[in-house]
């Protein structure tokens, strides 16, 4: 039985700066290990607080 044989085509890409010249720095993205544990702590119970929220709206509980 004959080996199988891939067949692959490489291509090559430009690049997006001009031969000589350094590559354009990356992105930063976004992320939320990126705040601090006050910030994070502050964004899951503002959260939280929503979600109870709309669970006292689904029940028809008056706040």
């Amino acid at each position: 039985m004959p080996a199988h044989q891939h067949i692959h085509s490489h291509h090559h890409h430009t690049h997006a700066h001009p031969p000589g010249e350094r590559h354009p720095h990356a992105e930063v993205a976004p992320s939320l290990l990126r705040f601090s544990v006050a910030q994070r702590l502050a964004i899951a119970v503002a959260l939280a607080a929503l979600l109870w929220a709309a669970v006292f709206w689904a029940i028809g509980w008056k706040l």
